[in-house]
């Protein structure tokens, strides 16, 4: 278990690095459709884009995933019973986190295309998931619990704040 904390750090890390990506791509998808008109601009963000995926989230994502089984495979009791649940909690809304990051590139290659037809509102609502999937990870590391109350909650408070955005008007 000497390597242990090692490889704690190396994941915190990588979540770090994969989660800036997943905050900031997001946004940059926000100003490339709402200056769709203005093809210079438009170029930079695509480079940025592609950048920010290939170079950082991608193998931040593919780190945090290979760190993170290995700790599992290093303290498999994490996964027993006893344990409450949290960690299988845990894993399941990284499958989601894992989901989508891979809609994000999804998302890119059709901007890359010019094919994406989604608006400047619905990729500033689409910014908000990655947020909720990290207030649900953190909780359930720092507590060691899973609450079902608690993730109803978070799901809904951000169901709401969702629902706010595509309603504001005046806006792409």
């Amino acid at each position: 278990m000497e390597y242990y904390t090692w490889i704690l750090t190396f994941h915190i890390m990588a979540v770090m690095s994969w989660m800036a990506m997943l905050f900031y791509l997001p946004r940059l998808f926000v100003y490339h459709v709402e200056n769709i008109d203005k093809k210079e601009f438009v170029e930079i963000i695509k480079i940025q884009e592609y950048k920010i995926y290939k170079y950082i989230g991608a193998p931040a994502m593919w780190a945090t995933i290979i760190s993170g089984a290995l700790m599992l495979y290093l303290n498999s009791d994490i996964l027993s019973p006893s344990t409450g649940g949290w960690m299988h909690a845990k894993l399941t809304v990284l499958v989601f986190l894992i989901a989508y990051s891979f809609s994000l590139e999804k998302y890119r290659l059709q901007l890359q295309n010019d094919t994406c037809k989604k608006s400047g509102k619905f990729f500033r609502m689409y910014n908000e998931i990655p947020t909720m999937l990290a207030i649900l990870i953190v909780a359930y590391v720092i507590t060691k619990t899973f609450s079902i109350l608690f993730t109803l909650l978070t799901i809904a408070l951000f169901a709401f704040i969702s629902y706010k955005i595509m309603q504001v008007k005046g806006e792409k």
